[in-house]
Formats: C-alpha cells, structure tokens, sequence
C-alpha cells in the first residue's frame, strides 16, 4: 500500500498535534506545549512536518542554526508515529529540511547511547550525503542530568558538498 505523505513547513496551529505526537514517541523527551508552539512559530524555517493524506501529522523534526555556527543545522528532535516507521519518511524529512539552505554544510545532532533507531537513521543520512561523521558526549548524566538522563552523545557530520534538493518543500 503505498502512502501519500506532504512535507511542510510547520505553523503554530500545528503545536498542538506536534505535542500529542512527541508523546507517542518513547523515548524522546516531551516538551511544553508552549515550547512545541515557539519552534513551529520561531524555528518553522529549520523544522518539517511530514502530514498523512487525513491532514493528521505523523512525523516532525525540529531544529534550529546555532548563532556561533551559521552552516549547521542542529537537530534538536526527530518523532515519528510508530505505525509510519521503516517506509523512509524520517529520512526524507531530514533531506528536505537540510536542502531548504544552500548554504549548510555541518548536521549535528544529539542521541542517547541507547537510542538506537536515531543512531541508525542519522549514520544512514550522513552515509548517503557523504558527510564524515565525529562525536564526542556532549552532555554527561552525571554532571549535567542529576543521573535522571542517559548521555548525550553529539554527532557532527559534514561538510557536505553543494546539496542539491532531492525535493522542494
């Protein structure tokens, strides 16, 4: 059965499915519903939404472009509904949104050692760009969590070559 999915841009009226969403998604950390509000407002240029043929949204990324670091996009969040897993919707999301600016060149990301469906999908991403792939633990469970949170290992990938859009969004 092949499924129809359109990727956009989200908009502040979608905050409240991204939430909902988020919540189906174990093991990613939820957010206020207020925070999920402010990226589909103030980060919809470097976040997408991947919407179902019902107009329901069925996966989300979010990002956003450090102040310091101008050719990075950083992935802050990748959710995606269980019943849409494995047909490839994560990684066109993350194609789309990374060949939105020609001018990005580095994708970073952070992922739990135990998170390994993000580890695959995002070596799988970097792989197929041709991007070169270094991490380090960037946030340490028991010095910036209280031991209430796995590492976070950051993975930086890049530089890619001119990226060229597999598809407008």
């Amino acid at each position: 059965m092949a499924i129809n999915i359109i990727y956009k841009k989200p908009k502040p009226m979608d905050g409240a499915q991204v939430n909902t969403l988020i919540k189906r998604c174990p093991p990613l950390d939820t957010n206020s519903l207020y925070c999920n509000l402010l990226q589909c407002l103030d980060f919809s240029e470097t976040s997408i939404v991947a919407k179902n043929s019902n107009g329901e949204i069925v996966g989300f990324i979010s990002g956003y472009i450090p102040p310091k670091r101008a050719r990075t996009l950083f992935i802050w969040q990748v959710a995606l509904d269980p019943e849409y897993r494995g047909q490839g919707i994560a990684s066109e999301m993350l194609s789309r949104l990374f060949s939105r600016d020609s001018d990005l060149r580095f994708m970073e990301t952070t992922i739990s050692p135990s998170n390994t469906a993000s580890q695959k999908l995002f070596k799988s991403f970097f792989t197929t760009h041709h991007m070169s792939l270094e991490t380090h633990t960037l946030f340490e469970r028991g010095i910036h969590f209280a031991d209430d949170h796995e590492d976070e290992v950051l993975y930086r990938a890049g530089p890619a070559k001119q990226f060229t859009p597999i598809h407008a969004v």
